[in-house]
């Protein structure tokens, strides 16, 4: 570990040079929500067409995020020390743009927008306007991690960014509305995760500055010994700076923050020395300071700064209002920036005073650009972990645990790096993946008991309750430069729904941007699937994660549902190689028949969709009379039960069977990259022959993939219906329909020819429907037939 050098308390002259730099980031914050590109110095009256005609941005937070980096630059400048910056409050974009401007990183990556007064007049012009950049703090923006548009998920992002990596500190602002939110309530618990020995440290700032958009903040209203009590509560050590007084906060701010840094040093030299195995106490700075501080206190008779009236724009009617355009020139004036920026526009050596060198400044870190960071991954070879399959059907292995023999390797290969987590909540065994177990335990600092399993302070498995969490430690992982696997119960993944959308939103746009370095990318595991989660009931099935994620960018998200072991294997080892996605991968834990040898599992995964022509009766020679199409392991077994029972009875029928794979190839080749032609699709499913189609989730999500298609009329789609209940596995499929029996009568019902002359056929189906139901409701089991089937093909 680095040890930092404790700066000396800040003298006059620097506290002087503080101030300048924040004044400059104050300036040039609000100058971006007003000006246009034409007086960026003032060097001229303001007039009505200095003034943009779209007044868009945050003013409110500003102030405080300006002070909060101008002493970060301080600390970093001062101890050499490695560090990140989490903006909560990220709809402050003017700050952290004016604090990377200043710094000179923007016009690094940015030329055009040069730090003199040309480059001062783009960045003001191109804030919130079109052809520009967003007002929030996002993927344009440099040193960021994290999109300032959705509030709640900072904290989990700054450990996520922290984990792995031992000399960083990561600062995370969390601001007083964000503190409000569930997903941020729950992250405060991750210092019980933080390990002190391997890990970076993360300084939580609770910047309070009283106002939500139209109401007070809860913090903010607490008492300050009630506030303490529920840090600590949290495990932190607060430390408190608040006030108006610019020159009182500078020096109070100062002292805090090399407190808190002096604090962190401590705890990771103690823990690192061997000297402790406590788990510590982590500082925890508040900042007290006015809603708009500094801007304008009053206009037409309403108090401004210090309340709400100062979340976005204080001053909104100066293009046509003569009194609000004044006092908008005198609010900038008020900063004096003819002392912080040369004729020229240049930042004066002052305000440059503190910032620090090279990658150590906040816009310029490889933290905040994972790709600079990131290594392959050690992948093993699949061989050494593939279920021997002589023959379709005959062996049974459960797909996840298979999955956990590969991924226990991963966590092998990647020990001494530590550069690959797995995270879950509280499922990680439940799902079959406790093999990992056997290389690495689960991440813990807090108490242990005699009872407890696999415990780990080093641990990588990370088990929390909350999904928030969860995505949010792993976000923040990759987004540094490092890989994981998402693992969790297929109908709960959804309280992360909108945290996806998010990520997905930020690949999206980093493609895009030249600058940033490809990520490794989140990997989602679903599994205690909708058709096995019987036992659990009705709460616990829901398999539409995969229409939220394949209603998202295309060129950023894969859905893939491998149908036994070896597939499994074959579609994880893509997906955790693969850079830049999101991917979901869609398998079931039960005992599953193995349908593939590993050689045929890799072909049929990286062809996405295909015939299995030992499974069907079409030989080739001639069209097939009917498809049978399935997704999802459930689906694939109802089919091939479906296809055995045609064969018994219609075997002079030719069926096709298809097995898709990669859920995307549905789509068009010009919607999706993974898409097939009109003349591939055609020639795997007909352009007029009857397709039944049993899916693993919500029928119409097929129909929405393939609508286009020129035999979308012939194609009918079995799934999920939302029809469960606590039951036996089979109820589940015939409850919705995708049972076996029902598959045969769709083929009778929907083949041209069949219906008549095959009526006793379509009877005995229906019977055996029937008989399913009194049977479990006597034996409490599914029925021989069913239970004891197997593949004879």
């Amino acid at each position: 570990m680095r040890k930092s050098r404790t700066p000396a308390p800040p003298v006059d002259s620097e506290l002087k040079a503080l101030d300048a730099h924040w004044r400059a980031a104050n300036y040039l914050a609000a100058c971006q929500i007003y000006l246009m590109d034409t007086n960026p110095l003032l060097e001229q009256p303001l007039q009505p067409e200095h003034i943009k005609p779209r007044l868009l941005g945050h003013w409110g937070t500003s102030p405080g995020l300006n002070l909060i980096h101008t002493h970060l630059n301080r600390i970093i400048a001062a101890r050499g020390r490695d560090t990140l910056a989490i903006w909560g409050p990220g709809h402050g974009g003017p700050a952290v743009l004016a604090n990377s401007w200043l710094e000179g990183s923007y016009s690094e990556i940015y030329p055009d927008v040069g730090r003199d007064a040309a480059g001062m007049g783009r960045l003001f012009k191109q804030f919130s306007f079109p052809g520009g950049v967003p007002s929030h703090v996002a993927p344009e923006t440099p040193g960021s991690i994290h999109e300032g548009g959705e509030l709640g998920y900072a904290l989990s992002h700054a450990y996520g960014a922290a984990f792995d990596h031992p000399d960083l500190l990561v600062a995370c602002v969390i601001g007083d509305g964000e503190a409000e939110t569930g997903p941020l309530a729950a992250s405060w618990h991750s210092n019980k995760f933080l390990d002190p020995v391997h890990d970076g440290a993360v300084l939580p700032i609770l910047h309070l500055n009283g106002y939500k958009i139209a109401n007070p903040a809860v913090l903010a209203r607490l008492p300050e010994s009630e506030l303490d009590d529920l840090l600590r509560g949290y495990g932190h050590e607060p430390l408190h700076v608040s006030g108006d007084d610019p020159k009182s906060v500078h020096k109070a701010m100062a002292t805090a923050l090399d407190t808190a840094v002096d604090r962190i040093d401590a705890i990771q030299r103690a823990a690192r020395d061997g000297k402790t195995t406590q788990r510590p106490r982590w500082p925890v700075i508040v900042l007290r300071t006015p809603k708009g501080w500094t801007g304008p206190s009053e206009a037409d008779g309403l108090q401004i700064s210090g309340t709400w009236r100062s979340h976005q724009v204080p001053l909104a009617d100066v293009r046509d209002n003569a009194e609000q355009l004044g006092l908008l020139e005198k609010w900038l004036r008020s900063y004096r920036p003819e002392e912080l920026f040369d004729a020229a526009g240049r930042p004066t050596e002052q305000v440059l005073a503190c910032i620090p060198e090279g990658k150590r400044r906040l816009g310029a870190t490889p933290y905040a650009n994972g790709g600079l960071l990131l290594r392959e991954l050690p992948l093993p070879p699949l061989e050494r972990f593939a279920a021997p399959v002589d023959k379709p059907g005959v062996s049974v292995h459960e797909p996840t645990r298979v999955l956990g023999t590969y991924l226990q390797q991963v966590m092998e290969a990647t020990r001494d790096r530590r550069d690959f987590r797995l995270v879950g909540p509280d499922e990680t065994a439940s799902n079959r993946l406790d093999a990992v177990y056997g290389a690495t335990g689960k991440a813990w600092q807090a108490e242990t008991l005699d009872v407890d399993e696999h415990l780990d302070r080093h641990g990588r498995v990370m088990e929390i309750l909350s999904e928030h969490t969860c995505q949010g430690w792993l976000e923040g992982y990759l987004l540094t430069g490092r890989h994981g696997l998402f693992s969790c119960y297929e109908a709960f993944v959804h309280l992360v729904d909108s945290m996806v959308n998010q990520h997905i939103k930020w690949l999206r746009t980093t493609r895009r941007l030249g600058w940033r370095r490809s990520i490794a990318s989140l990997n989602y595991l679903l599994t205690s699937h909708v058709w096995r989660q019987d036992h659990n009931g009705f709460s616990h099935q829901d398999p539409g994660f995969t229409d939220h994620v394949l209603n998202k960018a295309p060129e950023a998200v894969r859905v893939y549902l491998p149908p036994d072991a070896n597939t499994l294997l074959s579609v994880a080892e893509h997906c955790l190689a693969s850079r830049d996605y999101v991917n979901v991968i869609v398998a079931g834990k039960q005992p599953t028949y193995d349908w593939l040898s590993l050689d045929a599992a890799r072909t049929h995964c990286a062809r996405g969709a295909g015939i299995w022509q030992w499974a069907g009766t079409d030989d080739g020679t001639r069209e097939p009379d009917v498809v049978l199409a399935c997704a999802g392991d459930v689906p694939t077994q109802e089919v091939l039960a479906a296809a055995q029972l045609l064969q018994r009875h219609l075997p002079e029928l030719s069926v096709r069977i298809v097995n898709v794979v990669d859920l995307a190839r549905l789509l068009p080749h010009d919607e999706h990259p993974h898409g097939m032609t009109d003349a591939e699709y055609d020639a795997l499913f007909t352009p007029d022959k009857p397709v039944m189609f049993a899916y693993h989730g919500y029928p119409w999500l097929i129909h929405r993939l393939t609508y286009r298609r020129a035999g979308h009329r012939h194609l009918h789609v079995r799934g999920y219906k939302e029809i469960g209940t606590t039951t036996t596995p089979f109820d589940m499929v015939l409850r919705n329909d995708l049972d076996r029996y029902r598959l045969v009568m769709d083929v009778i019902d929907r083949t041209p020819g069949l219906a008549v002359r095959t009526a006793a056929i379509r009877q005995e189906m229906e019977d055996a429907r029937t008989r399913h139901h009194y049977w479990i409701r006597e034996h409490g089991v599914d029925m021989p037939e069913v239970t004891d089937w197997t593949w004879n093909g």
